[in-house]
């Protein structure tokens, strides 16, 4: 099993922009000293939920911090950017980092951000496959020309080639995330592991990678391709010697930063977009992931992974939004959880 740390740069209420992300740098730091397997980074816009707007920049810092560690963006924004330029980052932070290096890309929403990147509601509605398919190309191609909707190009040398490093042909790892089964299919179909959120049980998770498994057969990948498939669960985990003690400590926080957070998105197009209850949502978290002491979350891991088949977890460790409290989860991850693990 492979368990690393999820960090957003969570901007919770009377905090600064700063504080946020030396958390996250912070929060990698000990990571790695906590024997964990990664860190995963995730990107927004304009909203304090996250304030990373660049998961590879963050990731680049990071893999220069760190010297073991997996280090993956959960996830870059593919509508927002054009994949040859996110395509030539990820191969250089592949290379440079002797392959630590995982790129998570995702639709993200229909935000503003769109308006603001000039990319348009249409890139984020129907322009993902045509975006993913360029990107994938980008990373396995000699040389790259396109024709499609969106992009459209002469035939270009790709400088650098991510899949120099013959241990990994294809260049880095590639993540999709997926919030509905088109978006599964897309994945299976490509060959390309899930990144599946937190809000979804086990159940759910469970069904998507039956999809998954089902899609990708049908397009003609190998059993042993798809049994192999990396995919990787969201969570939230909060460490404490009691499982009250644990909850508290997120329902004190996290309901004042969603609330913040998912309350400023604005839509690119005025769309009504509903909002989850923090204090439901948070309380929904701590039922379905490992919330408590160390040996009911390495409980909670392994039911989730005999459930769903999935072995690999990017866990949400800065839930009180407090310095001292996310390095003393993070620690208590790597050196009381783990060891149950193993």
């Amino acid at each position: 099993m492979r368990v690393g740390a999820f960090a957003l740069a969570a901007q919770f209420p009377g905090q600064g922009q700063g504080e946020a992300l030396h958390r996250t740098v912070r929060t990698a730091e000990v990571a790695e000293e906590a024997g964990l397997d990664s860190v995963w980074l995730a990107e927004h816009h304009f909203v304090p939920y996250g304030v990373c707007p660049s998961a590879v920049t963050l990731a680049a810092l990071l893999l220069g911090r760190t010297r073991r560690i997996g280090v993956g963006t959960a996830i870059s924004v593919l509508p927002t950017t054009h994949p040859v330029t996110l395509g030539e980052q990820a191969a250089l932070l592949h290379l440079t980092s002797g392959g630590r290096f995982t790129l998570g890309v995702g639709r993200g929403g229909p935000w503003v951000d769109l308006e603001v990147f000039g990319s348009g509601l249409k890139a984020y509605e129907t322009g993902f496959p045509e975006s993913l398919d360029l990107l994938l190309r980008w990373l396995r191609e000699p040389r790259v020309g396109a024709d499609g909707e969106r992009f459209s190009f002469r035939e270009v040398p790709v400088v650098p080639r991510a899949n120099e490093l013959l241990e990994a042909p294809d260049g880095p790892p590639l993540v999709v995330a997926c919030t509905s089964p088109a978006s599964v299919r897309l994945a299976a179909e490509r060959g390309l592991p899930m990144l599946l959120g937190m809000h979804s049980d086990d159940a759910e998770k469970a069904e998507s990678v039956a999809l998954w498994r089902k899609s990708a057969l049908a397009a003609g990948r190998s059993p042993e391709e798809v049994a192999a498939a990396g995919h990787v669960a969201a969570g939230v985990v909060q460490i404490a010697d009691a499982r009250p003690e644990a909850a508290e400590a997120l329902a004190k926080a996290m309901p004042g930063w969603l609330r913040q957070g998912l309350g400023a998105h604005v839509t690119v197009d005025g769309r009504a977009r509903p909002m989850r209850d923090p204090h439901a949502y948070t309380e929904l978290l701590c039922g379905l992931h490992p919330v408590g002491p160390p040996k009911l979350c390495a409980d909670r891991l392994a039911a989730t992974a005999e459930t769903t088949g999935i072995s690999r977890f990017a866990l949400l460790v800065e839930g009180t939004g407090d310095l001292a409290a996310t390095e003393e989860n993070v620690r208590r991850l790597g050196s009381e959880v783990l060891p149950l693990l193993r």
